[in-house]
């Protein structure tokens, strides 16, 4: 009797890519600039995608100190504070801000997003290193994960000194849609909140807000 050797195997999983980040400055940074900064995007703003992901790194030159940027950035409980399309943000009531807490966020009406629920993944105020993950809610931007890192820079701003944000994301390609077409709106959102946090903490830099003279365990 003839047996069957037949076997079964099991489908080779999806090829990966590494982002290239670190290869080419992103727009708004001179080539002198993107050298200074490519050890931290290599080491912060670098992914592994699958073939339905894509990934981009914005930069935003900030004519404030980096503590200023950094005050701001890093207090996950308020995104809202140079986050444009964001209504209002609620945490726990026994909220501690550290890795592996959560924040509800809702949104603006007029994206075709309500709701966001975010894990902070990385808190590091020496490094000035900020990354979160979207873990659920009602929008289109699935398994998106951002980082974003302020670095000290060299500008002729007067006394108040400057800084560059860099804000890297991945994330997943919506069915029907091209990966052109997902980067260009989270990049245009991304790119928003920039700019906003740039006009926020010019002003505090400017003395029309008072910014925390520390901002270590707030």
């Amino acid at each position: 009797m003839n047996q069957d050797t037949t076997t079964s195997s099991s489908p080779p999983p999806p090829q990966t890519t590494t982002t290239t980040h670190h290869l080419s400055p992103p727009q708004g940074l001179t080539e002198e600039e993107f050298i200074s900064l490519k050890p931290s995007i290599t080491d912060y703003h670098t992914y592994t995608l699958s073939p339905s992901q894509c990934s981009s790194l914005l930069a935003q030159h900030i004519h404030a100190p980096p503590d200023i940027v950094w005050s701001v950035i890093r207090r996950f409980d308020k995104p809202q504070t140079y986050k444009h399309f964001i209504k209002s943000c609620h945490v726990a009531d026994d909220f501690v801000m550290s890795v592996g807490c959560t924040r509800d966020v809702n949104v603006i009406s007029g994206l075709p997003a309500n709701t966001s629920t975010e894990r902070l993944d990385i808190l590091d105020d020496e490094k000035r290193v900020m990354g979160f993950t979207i873990i659920g809610g009602e929008h289109r931007l699935r398994n998106y994960r951002a980082v974003t890192t302020v670095h000290e820079m060299m500008m002729d701003v007067g006394p108040t000194g400057g800084c560059v944000v860099l804000e890297s994301y991945v994330v997943d390609v919506p069915e029907g849609n091209t990966e052109e077409d997902t980067r260009l709106f989270a990049d245009t959102v991304v790119k928003l909140n920039l700019q906003k946090l740039a006009s926020v903490t010019e002003a505090m830099a400017r003395g029309s807000d008072s910014p925390p003279s520390r901002f270590r365990g707030s």
